[in-house]
């Protein structure tokens, strides 16, 4: 598997989140991991931030974000210019898949946790 610098957009510090989950599997893994959530905090080494930082080399953004949620990083998703946003189980948004195509960036619909679990990420 390659590694894939991946952003957790909704990252969180409790362990009961798929996020958290997320961010131990990816590191397990060996991604490059940068993290957004709604409070700082460090998850497997990976520091989480509060802010929409300029990250570079972005491949995949997975999304932990309620679609009203999302709204306000529409901009600053496409402004990265990932390959690809996953939408994890619970974060559909038909409205932000339609955004990410015409940009030319991948949607998937999918589950992170599955993807690795069956190398497919």
């Amino acid at each position: 598997m390659k590694n894939k610098k991946t952003l957790v957009l909704g990252a969180s510090t409790n362990p009961a989140r798929y996020s958290f989950m997320a961010i131990n599997s990816l590191t397990k893994w060996e991604h490059s991991l940068v993290a957004i959530g709604q409070k700082e905090g460090e998850v497997a080494g990976v520091k989480i931030q509060t802010k929409q930082i300029p990250f570079t080399n972005v491949d995949t953004v997975t999304l932990y974000l309620n679609p009203q949620r999302q709204r306000d990083y529409y901009n600053y998703v496409v402004g990265l210019e990932p390959k690809r946003v996953i939408f994890n189980p619970g974060t559909e948004n038909p409205e932000f898949y339609q955004l990410l195509k015409l940009n030319g960036i991948e949607v998937e619909v999918a589950c992170t946790l599955v993807l690795l679990q069956t190398r497919q990420y």
